[in-house]
């Protein structure tokens, strides 16, 4: 089974939180086959912003939200 991830970040109203301030400004990192490969772009999208708090990057399990019922790996 593909377990989809998908790697996207933007400007966020606390530094804390994962609330974007801006959903049309969001960066779109990509869509990755599996979790190495998404960890190595958010992890390249991130040291880009990296001096910027208010910038956050996450990894987002489509997988997850595509089949919920499937038990944790």
């Amino acid at each position: 089974m593909q377990k989809l991830h998908l790697v996207m970040g933007g400007r966020v109203k606390d530094p804390q939180g994962l609330e974007f301030v801006d959903l049309a400004a969001i960066d779109t990192v990509g869509v990755f086959p599996d979790y190495k490969s998404a960890e190595a772009a958010w992890r390249a999208a991130a040291q880009r912003t990296v001096d910027d708090a208010e910038m956050r990057y996450v990894i987002v399990h489509l997988h997850r939200l595509l089949e919920p019922d499937l038990p944790p790996a």
